[in-house]
């Protein structure tokens, strides 16, 4: 039983909090700040943009693994434990708090391990000499892939906070 108690010392619910919250507030200012910005700089039609976007990605990328690994964990471990938290069962108890989670992790491993990489790849300037800084062909079609991703994620991570802040609502009756 004492193992159980230490193992439990950690409050999973602020750690799903802390990293949902990082991670919702991070694609944010990627999408809505950086991003926006690259663009209307001229960054985009840079040559050595696709290198330099494709090592801001790779390491957004992982830190976005990361927050998806840990809120799912935390989601996890909370649902083990349902005596010990003042939430009720609606809410991050419920069962699409853990397929929401799955789904979240799911677009990104897809965008770090498929999309990324693609966009990444296509955007490469490998003939020196040529003249067109052009998007290559195909780009719009994976931004678009891209962007419609982004909306699904955060569309989740909003659920997911929803799901938090009806069971803290519920909690204080």
């Amino acid at each position: 039983m004492h193992s159980l108690s230490s193992s439990r010392s950690l409050n999973w619910v602020n750690v799903f909090l802390v990293a949902l919250m990082f991670w919702f507030s991070s694609s944010l200012l990627m999408d809505l700040v950086v991003m926006p910005g690259l663009f209307v700089s001229g960054m985009l039609s840079q040559p050595q943009f696709a290198p330099a976007g494709y090592t801001l990605f790779w390491l957004f990328n992982r830190l976005e693994l990361l927050a998806a690994a840990v809120v799912l964990t935390g989601l996890l471990v909370h649902r083990q434990y349902p005596a010990e938290d003042r939430v009720v069962v609606s809410g991050l108890r419920s069962r699409w708090a853990v397929e929401v989670a799955l789904a979240l992790l799911a677009i990104t491993l897809v965008v770090t391990y498929g999309l990324s990489p693609a966009m990444g790849a296509l955007g490469l300037a490998l003939d020196p000499f040529a003249t067109g800084l052009g998007l290559p062909e195909g780009m719009n079609q994976l931004h678009g892939f891209y962007f419609g991703l982004e909306a699904l994620k955060l569309v989740g991570c909003g659920a997911l906070l929803k799901f938090y802040f009806q069971d803290l609502g519920q909690s204080q009756l």
